[in-house]
Order: structure tokens, then sequence, then C-alpha cells
């Protein structure tokens, strides 16, 4: 980047930089693979990873890194159950997920980032929201839905495969229901992402099983949303109503458990000041008076 200043073009002292950041970040990614150094590491490079643009590649091609960054989430597995996680625990975990999060959402890192299977060593984080609601539990929670949410937001077809092969969406569902605010907000995004793709809705709306859980949770936050608004989340609920109304067969059992709260004014002053929400709910409501098929 350039600064002109008084008639002569000036470089910006950031492109000067760059070898010495290079340099910087190497050594902190060669710093994770010892104990003793990797604190700091994780650190530093967490405050990196949205300046240099090829971290996620730095780390997956330096021997030890991934390696280091997995050892860390699953060296507070043993704190989980009985919940004995400590603020300080909680914080070095999250930004080593912060890193894996970097990773999954860059184009060159991603498919071997599933190949590797690496989602699932998040998954024992976010089943523990009935072990603990304490702040550092919520903080590793979130910050897990969010690497699932960095590959969610890419739109890509080999994600929601691997995905539909885990349990995320029992997962979700269950933040959903007890999760807080923020956990929930991302969750449901999660599950909004998967049903958009084509192959994530036939697969949840395949058994009146798995479409009658997704159904009863999402009613549970309508009747829950009425009486603690939260525009976003009420978003993305709505976002997943359409989207199951897409459905032949899901449009016919919404007819009957559409929660009441989506067919009256309880959300008007939501809606009014939300655009697309409304726009949603209305296209919903229609595709639910359109004749069954035959």
């Amino acid at each position: 980047m350039e600064i002109k200043s008084k008639g002569k073009t000036m470089k910006d002292d950031s492109t000067d930089n760059q070898p010495f950041e290079k340099e910087k970040v190497y050594q902190w990614i060669t710093q994770l693979t010892n104990m003793e150094t990797r604190e700091n590491a994780l650190l530093e490079l967490g405050k990196k990873r949205e300046i240099v643009p090829d971290l996620a590649t730095m780390l997956w091609h330096s021997f030890g890194a991934i390696a280091a960054l997995l050892q860390e989430i699953v060296s507070v597995y043993p704190a989980l159950n009985p919940a004995t996680l400590s603020p300080h625990q909680s914080n070095r975990v999250c930004n080593a997920l912060a890193l894996l999060q970097c990773v999954a959402s860059h184009q060159e890192t991603r498919s071997e980032f599933l190949a590797a299977n690496i989602p699932l060593f998040l998954y024992p984080f976010l089943q523990s929201t009935s072990t603990s609601k304490t702040r550092p539990f919520e903080y590793l929670r979130l910050t897990s839905l969010g690497v699932i949410g960095a590959l969610v937001k890419t739109d890509e077809q080999q994600v929601i495969s691997f995905l539909l092969a885990t349990e995320i969406i029992p997962l979700c569902l269950r933040i959903m229901e007890s999760g807080s605010d923020l956990s929930k907000t991302v969750a449901t995004f999660i599950l909004q992402k998967i049903l958009l793709d084509e192959t994530g809705l036939n697969y949840i709306c395949q058994t009146y099983d798995r479409f009658s859980h997704v159904a009863m949770i999402l009613g549970k936050m309508v009747v829950s949303l009425s009486k603690e608004s939260s525009p976003r989340l009420l978003k993305h609920v709505i976002r997943c109503y359409l989207r199951l109304s897409d459905n032949p067969r899901a449009r016919e059992a919404l007819r009957n458990c559409l929660p009441a709260q989506l067919k009256d004014d309880t959300f008007q002053t939501i809606l009014d000041n939300d655009k697309s929400s409304r726009q949603w709910l209305i296209q919903l409501l229609k595709n639910l008076e359109r004749e069954p098929e035959q």
C-alpha cells in the first residue's frame, strides 16, 4: 500500500515489515511444539490470524504445529467431567481453537482439515451443555461452534456431507435448546446452513424422527423468544422454518405444528425493524397455505 504526502509517494511501513513479520510468525509456529513456549506462541499467533493471509497454510505445513493444537484440545478433556475447567485453561484452548478456525476457513487447507477429521476433536466441548454453564465452558462452546460455523459459511458440499456423517445436528439442537443466547444463535446458524443445502434438507426430512426433533426444538425456541426476544436468533429460526417448508412432507407437518406466535403479531415489533425476517415469514406462511401435493 502506498501513501501520498505533499506530492511525494511513501511506502506504508507495513510493507517494509512483512519479511520481519513472517519470520516472527514462523518462529511462533515453531514454538508451538515446545510446551514451555507454546502458550505465548498461541497468544501471539492469535493476534496475527486476521493480518497474515497465509497463516492457515503456514500452520498446516509446519511440522508438529497442528498436532500441538490438537494436544492443547485433548489436554482439557479430563476437565469436562467432572466440570473443573478453569478460566486460564479455557482461554488457552480457545486460542488454539481460533487458529484451527483459521485453517478451517482457508480454501487451501479446508479439505485436508476435514479429511483429518479435526472437527470431531471439538465435539466433546459441544456435548458439555449439561455439564456446566459457567463462563469458561460457555467460551469454549462458543469458540468451538465458531470453527464449525466457519466451515458451513463456505457453502461447500463436502463440508455438509462431512457434518451429516457426524453427530453435529443433535449437538446443535441440544445447544439451541439450552445454550446461551450467543451459542444458540451460532448453533441455529449452523443448522440453517445445513438445511439450505439440498442434501442437508433431504437428510433432515428423510425420517419423521429427525424432522420432529428439529421442529420440536424450533418450536420451543419460538415460545422462549416470545418471552425474551433476540432479533438475530429469531431471524435464523424463521429461515430454518422457511427452508423446511420447501420439502413437501415437512410442509404438510408444519401446517399442524408451526407455533401460533409466528402466525399472530407476537413478533410484530421485531419484524417491523427487520425487512428480511418479515419477508421470510410472509413467504413461509404463503408456502403453508399452498395446496398439498397429490
